[in-house]
């Protein structure tokens, strides 16, 4: 057998690597996070948004925040011509891609401007982009939620326990610059949705990327955190 033959016969056996999809074409928004584009079903890669039939709940009255997240989503998009940079897919099926529209990176909007979170499960990309909608209290963050991902959970399991709900929290004057002397409590949200605060010493307090700093125990306190179990 020639050298060239095994060298095919080499090549057929290696894994094939499918390269990232790129899509371009007119759309049509499913809900906060998906849409089809160009025919193909598409998830905003590293970010959560309410379920279409979703409630929130705001000054004591239920609003569809799902519907709305929709429709913000939709009214940015428009009639524009939808350009998306594939990442891979997801359980689904769907192209999981950063996408664009009239030069607006969709899924860095969304967060933004509070109609979506940082789906923190698969990526931090825009964890910073959740914290300033969160400090200024936009699309979402006017209300109570469950956040999608345990929404989702719930149903799947047909949960008849009560849903806790995600609550904004006011931004704590140490966490907008260097924390000043002793002020070295690290207070942030965990991946179940909880606001938990870490202490030094606590085995978890290095690898802990603070949203906000307290001084004292009090001040995590009064801000809703809760102190972290220690296992």
């Amino acid at each position: 057998m020639s050298i060239v033959r095994l060298l095919l016969l080499g090549m057929a056996f290696l894994p094939q690597v499918a390269p990232a999809q790129n899509l371009a074409g007119p759309s049509q928004v499913v809900d906060g996070d998906s849409l089809s584009v160009a025919g193909l079903s598409v998830r905003l890669f590293g970010i959560d948004a309410p379920e279409g039939k979703q409630t929130c709940e705001r000054g004591g009255a239920v609003w569809a925040c799902g519907e709305e997240s929709a429709s913000q989503l939709r009214g940015l998009v428009g009639s524009a011509r939808v350009e998306c940079r594939g990442k891979g897919s997801d359980d689904y099926g769907r192209l999981l891609a950063i996408c664009w529209a009239q030069g607006v990176e969709l899924n860095k909007w969304m967060v933004d401007q509070g109609w979506a979170t940082a789906f923190r499960t698969y990526s931090d990309d825009y964890t910073a982009d959740e914290l300033r909608a969160r400090a200024a209290g936009r699309g979402l963050w006017t209300s109570n939620f469950v956040l999608p991902e345990d929404y989702r959970r719930s149903h799947e399991q047909n949960a008849r326990q009560p849903q806790s709900f995600v609550t904004p929290r006011p931004r704590n004057r140490a966490a907008a610059g260097s924390p000043p002397g002793s002020c070295s409590i690290k207070g942030n949200r965990n991946r179940k949705g909880q606001w938990i605060y870490h202490l030094p010493g606590m085995p978890y307090y290095d690898a802990t990327r603070p949203e906000e700093i307290f001084c004292t125990e009090a001040e995590a306190q009064a801000a809703g955190y809760r102190r972290a179990i220690v296992k």
